[in-house]
């Protein structure tokens, strides 16, 4: 497969067919540019501002998105597209290429920085690509991420609560294609998300997190390619039947996560000492870690116990964390949207 190397304006979205680009962004300091693939494939029914993308790599250390977008490079043929389908396995090559989270160019965190600025250090045009040409193509966004070494969390869909009952619904639905068992409401207070502005524009948009630790997860990678894929069909994008989800639906549950009182914030430095399983369900009082402050040797951990009822979302991965850190996150059942 041999890859054009293009600016963004360049870019055909119309015409059917694939086309296979390295998108020119250009290098902070040196005589060069950063490359982004991105794939486009057309099909025959293809409509203005209707399609699909799939993004990996937002974060340059969230590993499942690059491997199930790169496989699915393969795997979807072109004679099955019906609508737009873009497929960019790696968006933030900075930080891919330095195993980071943030770009190691200008130490800005893709996921805080949109719709970006095209006269910006690179991370905010990178934003901004996104934002003037990929965005208008189309009307399903799926980024898809993973806790990195930031935090563990058990493989989720992810989604934000919107006041438009169509739109949400239709963010739920999308978001149970993925076959997770949790179904995470999210906070939607921090700017700049890719999803957040995704959603702002009107689009059906979903995150994940699907594994953790700069590792590949198999459950998480499968999960990842299967949500692509049944969005795709979904909404009329790619010709076949819908896969059969890894959780059933029936056992598939929708968490919140977004009320501050979900949200266990480390008080000092210490150790994170978990007592209870990723995905656990616990009930109000229960405990569910220690904090232990080495400064303070002599004396007792901190207990923390569960403010209401609900599921293990999220645990530091690393077992030293600092103070104001999310250490964990205990989300609260949801009815589904009707």
């Amino acid at each position: 497969m041999s890859r054009a190397i293009a600016s963004p304006e360049a870019m055909d979205f119309e015409s059917p067919g694939r086309r296979d680009y390295f998108v020119k962004v250009e290098h902070t300091t040196i005589w060069a540019h950063h490359l982004i693939p991105v794939t486009v494939i057309v099909g025959p029914g293809a409509k203005p501002g209707r399609g699909l993308v799939a993004i990996g790599s937002t974060h340059g250390d969230e590993m499942e998105g690059p491997v199930a977008v790169k496989h699915l490079l393969r795997e979807i043929r072109t004679e099955d597209v019906l609508g737009r389908i873009l497929l960019i396995p790696v968006l933030n090559v900075m930080a891919f290429r330095a195993n980071r989270r943030e770009s190691p160019d200008d130490g800005v965190n893709l996921n805080r920085a949109f719709p970006g600025d095209a006269k910006g250090s690179v991370t905010y045009r990178l934003a901004d690509f996104v934002t003037r040409f990929v965005f208008p193509q189309v009307h399903v966004v799926l980024d898809i991420h993973a806790g990195g070494e930031v935090a563990r969390f058990p493989e989720t869909a992810n989604v934000h609560w919107m006041k438009d009952p169509a739109q949400r619904r239709a963010m739920e639905e999308t978001a149970r294609g993925f076959g997770t068992k949790f179904i995470m409401v999210y906070q939607n207070q921090t700017a700049g998300l890719l999803t957040g502005l995704a959603e702002d524009l009107g689009k059906i948009s979903v995150g994940t997190e699907m594994g953790w630790g700069r590792a590949v997860q198999a459950r998480g990678v499968a999960m990842s390619r299967q949500g692509v894929l049944n969005a795709a069909v979904r909404h009329g994008l790619l010709r076949g039947e819908a896969r059969d989800a890894m959780t059933p639906p029936s056992e598939q549950v929708m968490v919140d996560t977004s009320d501050p009182a979900s949200n266990f914030l480390a008080p000092c430095d210490a150790v994170f000492e978990p007592t209870v399983g990723l995905g656990e369900k616990v009930a109000r009082g229960q405990r569910v870690a220690w904090l232990h402050d080495y400064n303070r040797i002599d004396e007792a951990p901190l207990e923390l116990t569960a403010p209401h009822e609900g599921y293990i979302i999220c645990q530091a991965w690393n077992s030293r964390v600092i103070q104001g850190q999310v250490i964990t996150q205990i989300g609260k059942p949801l009815e589904w949207t009707r």
